[in-house]
């Protein structure tokens, strides 16, 4: 057997083992996400020595990059995953469209935002917040365009996700 996590599917972190796999999602997509597996089963699957040849992490972390990737820091295992593409020269005339309408003036501070969530991760920006009572107006389509370049690293929250106490944001 052997120890490379690209073809073992499971990994040890701390005393706890999991398994990743790639979940279905509502959508008709699936994202890759960690299970907890329990030793016991994975005994009876492969047998008592594979447990010594899976590979082991002293913890979790979450350190985004698209520029440098890496899935182990350390001797921790990174959650943030990798994007499956990288960006290159095109023809980009529906996305320079949908950006104009998006951000209409604020057209360059948009470009600024979307390149520095690329660029730099980790820079702390402000909240995007898209609001319009309006049906059609780009909103999901943009949320789309972001979940298509970050992947499973996005996520969207709706008003159902705002805590009760946030009534002023809730009511926008």
């Amino acid at each position: 057997m052997t120890t490379d996590n690209e073809t073992c599917p499971y990994i040890r972190v701390g005393t706890e083992y999991y398994r990743e796999v790639m979940r279905p999602q509502a959508n008709g997509s699936t994202c890759k996400c960690l299970v907890y597996w329990k030793a016991s089963t994975i005994r009876t699957d492969y047998g008592k020595d594979y447990l010594g040849e899976i590979p082991k992490y002293d913890c979790f972390c979450t350190v985004p990059s698209h520029t440098g990737y890496k899935k182990v820091i350390g001797n921790a295992y990174n959650v943030y995953q990798p994007l499956t593409h990288t960006p290159a020269p095109g023809n980009w005339e529906a996305i320079e469209g949908l950006l104009r309408h998006i951000f209409e003036e604020h057209y360059e501070y948009g470009l600024d935002y979307i390149q520095l969530l690329y660029q730099m991760p980790v820079q702390k920006l402000p909240i995007l917040i898209l609001v319009s009572e309006q049906r059609n107006t780009g909103k999901t389509t943009f949320l789309n365009f972001l979940k298509a370049i970050f992947e499973d690293n996005a996520t969207f929250n709706t008003n159902e996700d705002l805590p009760k106490g946030q009534a002023r944001l809730r009511s926008a």
